[in-house]
């Protein structure tokens, strides 16, 4: 028997209880996993709430990144075998000591790349990856905007955005937000909390507005991010850590500029092997090169997923947080 966190009911954290669960022997194209070590996400919740409707319903394992080894491999795999260090991004399962994966869904780790920052980077790094390279393709001398600059997503957004050659505006909430977006590249920091950030990213860039906004934030940051965009530039939401944005008129989408607006996900960019290994390859190489660095800024145990997801709705944590089985 293997320990999992099991979501029976939709609720608040007390519903992630920790049980025994089997962990069955892969199936055609399936490989088992131990894990090493669990990434947290703002999706967790979403799926945790029933915000997001989980695949396969309820009961839930929740969970959207991780990284181990191969314990078993099903018939049809022929890139995996036992002992290979491999990490994934995908929607749900990941809470637990062991679990089944979609061969296809799993990349193996190089060996200069420990397992827990594989854990950590999968799902947040891949998604700065097709940010920054696909959604809006940002080229030196690009000016960006990135809300919640101190989050997992934000400080890898930060480092990558620098090492393209771009100018990087962040907001943050507080102090210690601030001096930890400063060092992962951002060029300018504004704390929401002191300023008003539109009228902030105008005196910045001199009244022109920033070609691109990347908002995970929501209903505290939009519409007011249209405002700091210039005409013809791109409003990128994929997020909503504050609750879901007002309802978008598109006719504001004319009024503000001839904006560009659109609501990604990973999961979309990734669904082919190809573009998995391409974006997960991009990532490691950022991270080898040292151009990337994983700010692994908690750690808690499996059994304490309720508190860690305390943590991060109360906007707590930074950078990114790990679960230990």
């Amino acid at each position: 028997m293997a320990k999992a966190i099991v979501v029976r009911e939709h609720g608040g954290p007390e519903v992630l209880k920790l049980e025994d669960v089997q962990c069955a022997e892969p199936g055609p194209g399936e490989a088992k996993v131990r894990q090493a070590a669990i990434g947290l996400n703002f999706i967790d919740i979403y799926f945790r709430t029933g915000f997001y409707p989980a695949p396969n319903g309820l009961p839930l394992t929740p969970g959207g990144e991780g990284a181990g080894e191969i314990v078993s491999v099903g018939e049809g795999v022929k890139h995996l075998r036992p002992g290979d260090r491999v990490a994934y991004a995908i929607n749900v399962g990941a809470y637990a000591e062991e679990r089944l994966i979609p061969a296809d869904r799993l990349v193996k780790v190089p060996d200069e790349v420990s397992l827990e920052t594989a854990a950590a980077m999968m799902l947040k790094g891949m998604t700065v990856e097709y940010l920054l390279n696909r959604t809006f393709p940002v080229k030196k001398g690009d000016t960006v905007l990135f809300h919640a600059a101190a989050g997992g997503v934000g400080l890898i957004a930060g480092q990558w955005a620098k090492s393209i050659g771009a100018t990087i505006i962040g907001t943050v909430g507080s102090k210690e937000k601030a001096g930890l977006a400063i060092k992962a590249g951002y060029d300018h920091i504004i704390n929401y909390r002191e300023s008003d950030f539109v009228d902030e990213v105008r005196a910045i860039t001199g009244g022109r507005g920033v070609d691109v906004v990347y908002d995970s934030v929501g209903k505290d940051t939009f519409p007011a991010s249209l405002d700091c965009i210039r005409p013809r530039g791109m409003w990128v939401s994929f997020g909503q850590s504050s609750g879901p944005a007002v309802p978008l008129d598109i006719n504001l989408l004319s009024k503000k500029g001839s904006l560009y607006a659109t609501r990604p996900t990973l999961f979309a960019y990734v669904a082919a092997r190809e573009e998995l290994e391409a974006s997960a390859a991009a990532l490691f190489d950022k991270v080898r090169a040292g151009e990337v660095t994983i700010a692994i800024n908690q750690r808690y145990r499996l059994a304490d997923a309720a508190q860690a997801h305390r943590d991060l709705e109360a906007r707590k944590t930074t950078g990114t947080t790990l679960l230990i089985p």
